[in-house]
């Protein structure tokens, strides 16, 4: 690891930290708002959740575009570019007139978040390494419960003093902060390890990976998993708030809650790593994925309390999942790991905003809508787990 002149140990992980928590931020802080966005704007429920939907489909794109330029021009020039443009993207948002200049204002803001979070994986694998590389991602995943867990009930607050604008304020100062990490950060990839092609040969470094199977066949088992899970981000407000007349500040509660079960997952799987097989974590997974799916078909409909009990199990599973995926997938990486980051954090994200495109068709209940995604994924997730057993043998 570089030697940081302004930043200690302690200090770089909690910057680690922070960064990967811009995308829950940029997401959970205004989720309470939704409703009020919508009477504003006259938009729309579909109109309204583009902007959650365009912020996590170019949040993709950010990741892609800016993992392989960080590994030629390294992280503290990519992280400070993305900050920037997340910063001013947000104050852009914070005085949208028309949805579709927020939107617009949205789709900035996901580009430079993009950057962020890229960065903050790639930082991982480049200050730490094997055990420690584990235990780091269980404690940054585990930690990162609490931006979604705070998040909606700082926004709730919000709301009882300002306007939706007030979340995107918050935003831009949370940027601002990461404007002052990037240049406090004394670059990490040294000259002779950074990639020495051009720009448009480095995105090609993302057809590499894309040819190595084994790797993308778990990336993508594990990532349909997200879909489910932003599935439903995108409509939790209109069935707390609208479906079971909550209050904003009441739903935070119940989103917040189910935000802080998350917690169980990471350090459940710091204990089990090494001592169970992938294969039996895999397994444990998937069951408790279907558990919670039939759940949500049969009982969500009862109440709100029902329907969060419903979803939890999965929240916990998908809380898993996420450090059994990056662990997994960054120990096969040796060299580009900006551009695998890229890649590990794009698969996902993709089909989390496809997951939140599906969940707000007409069903005939987004109750409903969401336990069907659910199933839905685990029916693809397995299958392709089928496929991998079959050509390769299992850890």
């Amino acid at each position: 690891m570089v030697e940081q002149k302004h930043l200690s140990p302690v200090m770089i992980l909690a910057s680690i930290i922070f960064m990967s928590t811009f995308v829950p931020l940029s997401i959970d802080l205004y989720l309470p708002a939704l409703p009020q966005m919508r009477e504003y704007f006259q938009a729309s429920e579909m109109l309204v959740n583009m902007t959650l939907i365009s912020f996590f489909l170019f949040f993709s794109v950010g990741i892609v575009l800016f993992g392989p330029i960080s590994d030629k021009y390294g992280r503290k020039f990519s992280l400070l570019g993305g900050a920037l443009v997340y910063t001013l993207a947000s104050l852009i948002c914070a005085t949208s007139g028309s949805v579709y200049v927020l939107i617009g204002g949205r789709i900035l803001q996901a580009l430079g978040a993009g950057c962020i979070v890229t960065i903050s994986t790639a930082l991982i694998k480049d200050c730490f390494s094997g055990e420690k590389l584990t235990r780091i991602l269980s404690i940054t995943q585990a930690l990162n419960v609490i931006a979604p867990m705070a998040a909606p009930i700082i926004g709730s607050l919000l709301l009882l003093y300002t306007s939706w604008r007030g979340a995107f304020v918050l935003l831009a100062f949370l940027g601002s902060i990461n404007i002052i990490i990037a240049l406090l950060l004394t670059e990490p990839l040294l000259p002779e390890k950074r990639y020495t092609g051009t720009v448009v040969q480095s995105m090609g470094l993302l057809v590499k990976f894309t040819r190595h199977a084994y790797f993308m066949l778990i990336l993508i088992m594990f990532s349909l998993l997200a879909a489910p899970y932003m599935a439903y981000v995108s409509v939790s407000s209109f069935v707390y708030m609208n479906t079971f007349h909550l209050s904003p500040q009441l739903y935070g509660l119940y989103f917040s809650f189910n935000s802080t079960c998350a917690v169980v997952g990471p350090f459940l799987y710091l204990h089990i790593a090494g001592r169970v097989s992938n294969r039996r974590i895999t397994n444990a997974c998937f069951l408790v994925t279907a558990i919670s799916g039939v759940a949500l078909l049969t009982i969500g409909q009862s109440s709100a309390l029902c329907f969060m009990l419903s979803f939890l199990p999965f929240t916990i599973i998908e809380s898993i999942v996420r450090p059994f995926a990056m662990d997994v997938l960054l120990k096969m990486v040796r060299t580009e790991i900006g551009t695998a980051s890229a890649l590990i954090n794009f698969v996902p994200t993709l089909l989390g905003s496809v997951g939140m495109f599906v969940s707000t068709l007409p069903w005939s209940s987004f109750i409903d809508g969401l336990g069907i995604i659910i199933l839905g994924a685990l029916s693809g997730s397995t299958l392709i787990l089928i496929c991998i057993r079959e050509m390769y043998s299992e850890n």
